[in-house]
């Protein structure tokens, strides 16, 4: 089961290689940049400082 923390000054990716291989394409499409994909994350207030995505 692939891990996705979300904190404050990056990203943190925990699973297989093709798993995250696969989840960085699909937010390449999303965002240009992680601190888009941070600022977005943080800008939604209800969600904690770590954020696990099955």
């Amino acid at each position: 089961m692939m891990k996705i923390y979300v904190l404050d000054k990056g990203v943190v990716l925990a699973g297989k290689g093709w798993e995250i291989k696969q989840k960085l394409k699909e937010y390449q499409d999303r965002y240009v940049y992680v601190n888009d994909w941070i600022q977005d994350v943080q800008g939604q207030g209800s969600l904690p400082a770590l954020k696990r995505v099955k």
